[in-house]
């Protein structure tokens, strides 16, 4: 079936709002790459033997030569996660080959002539969606010696590590997409991304979404870091708020690890462990501690120590505003990211909107508060009027364009209608999964039924969401209230 929206093009109103931001918007770069808007339309094929794979998305096709991908969860009796498989001899990832069909003009299919992209280490990856029936994968191009292999990606600047992200538990199939994309519309960095269609070991797996990793990349490619080992001297690292399931050796423990009772760990994912020292890592632990006391302090927001000069402001309101929009509540303690680049300010980087705007597996979440106000870093940031007042005006200002309910339906539903076919054939795997049996959010009624559902129930969460905020977003006044802030403040003046 083709998902065809009634009146006026869905993709050519996407167009005109996003021609029309380009120039509201002073923090658009330009560079920002939106699949559905920007994709060359290719010409689709007529004829084909029944069951022939035939899209106008890249192909990409991984063979293990019958290998099992490790990081698959261990289970005991009781159904708890006890660990996650490993290959054979031991290690998390497998060595496989990866080849794309991406052809520039016409409809792509599984017997064209395919791009040998080479070896990659692949496998599982993520937390509670490891559990899930379709994977994600984390990938790493490399070379016959094992080293690091960067390589350009469906279009994305070379760089060696890569995600595949499989929408699952997100019936829409574009939650991750869309909020990515437009937090690079409002952001510094937010990771790019594309979508293909996923084969491994000559079966069809459905549609997924390649996206960068937060790391560092190549002449300022993501995100703009420098370290050098020899004299342990660094221009920027990237830190991750998670579950702390990492190794040791990528964990650093800076002041507010020892003073809140937040369950998640501090991790650094640049540098990583091949240029990490321990001089290294305790020179980044003593600054961003430095940054973290300087907030919890009574200088907090005087001009010469206060926070704002470690931060850059405009990043931490357009990251809360953001999440908060979208009910994605992890954020602030899970997949939570930080960078600072050659600028020297403390930058936030979004990530995994998997259960975003009302699609956490426990519960539904209620449209009708603040929950990030309390997060950390935000509960101080908040105590202070200067910070209230700036997400405030930043919401009215993102109302006008991409907050505007106009602009993300009809990002929605071209999204949709740009993915076509490829929503059939996805369904035709994993359709199964819509029936009452199979369902993962709890409870059973908030589960859509269909795909339209999907869609359906998405926007109207979008609506509550916004009416709320509209109606509310001047009530954030009350967290930097006096009565709240007046011990702070009596020693910040």
């Amino acid at each position: 079936m083709k998902y065809k929206i009634i009146g006026l093009s869905a993709v050519a109103l996407v167009l005109w709002a996003v021609i029309l931001i380009s120039f509201l918007m002073p923090e658009d770069n330009g560079k920002r790459y939106i699949e559905h808007v920007t994709a060359e339309e290719k010409t689709p094929c007529n004829l084909h033997v029944e069951g022939t794979l035939c899209t106008h998305l890249p192909i990409v096709s991984i063979n293990t030569k019958g290998v099992e991908i490790p990081g698959k969860p261990i289970y005991d009796e009781d159904d708890y996660v006890i660990g996650y498989t490993t290959a054979q001899d031991g290690t998390t990832t497998i060595k496989a080959t990866l080849d794309v069909v991406d052809n520039e003009s016409t409809y792509n299919h599984i017997s064209d002539t395919a791009e040998s992209m080479g070896e990659i280490m692949i496998r599982v990856r993520g937390h509670s969606s490891r559990r899930f029936e379709k994977p994600n994968y984390f990938l790493r191009f490399v070379n016959s010696d094992g080293t690091n292999n960067a390589q350009e990606f469906l279009g994305m600047d070379a760089h060696h590590e890569w995600a595949l992200h499989g929408p699952f538990l997100d019936k829409t199939l574009i939650r991750n997409y869309m909020w990515y994309n437009i937090a690079g519309e409002i952001m510094e960095y937010s990771p790019n991304v594309r979508f293909c269609e996923l084969i491994v070991n000559g079966e069809y797996r459905g549609l997924y979404l390649a996206l960068e990793m937060i790391t560092a990349g190549k002449e300022g490619a993501r995100l703009n870091l420098q370290v050098n080992k020899k004299d342990n001297t660094f221009s920027g690292y990237a830190l991750r708020l998670d579950w702390g399931d990492t190794e040791e050796e990528n964990k650093f423990y800076p002041f507010t690890n020892y003073t809140t009772r937040a369950k998640t760990q501090h991790e650094l994912v640049y540098p990583g462990a091949k240029n990490m020292t321990p001089e290294l890592k305790e020179a980044i632990k003593n600054e961003f501690s430095l940054f973290e006391k300087t907030l919890y302090s009574y200088d907090y927001k005087s001009d010469k120590y206060g926070y704002e000069n470690y931060i850059d402001v405009d990043s931490f309101v357009d990251y809360f505003l953001i999440n908060e929009l979208t009910c994605n509540y992890d954020a602030g303690s899970l997949s939570t990211y930080m960078y600072k680049d050659v600028d020297g300010k403390y930058k936030m980087c979004v990530w995994d909107f998997n259960s975003a705007c009302d699609f956490y597996q426990e519960s539904a979440v209620p449209t009708d508060d603040f929950r990030l106000v309390s997060a950390l870093w935000y509960q101080m940031f908040f105590k202070d009027p200067d910070f209230t007042d700036r997400v405030i005006e930043r919401y009215y200002e993102l109302r006008k364009t991409v907050f505007s309910e106009e602009y993300l339906f009809d990002f929605i539903d071209g999204t949709v209608e740009y993915l076509d076919t490829a929503i059939d054939r996805n369904f035709e795997k994993w359709g199964y999964t819509f029936d009452k049996e199979y369902d993962l959010l709890h409870p059973s009624a908030r589960n859509p039924r269909t795909y339209e559902e999907s869609i359906t129930q998405l926007k109207n969460f979008l609506t509550k969401r916004i009416a709320f905020m509209d109606e509310n977003i001047e009530s954030l006044r009350q967290n930097s209230a006096e009565s709240k802030t007046k011990k702070y403040n009596e020693g910040s003046e």
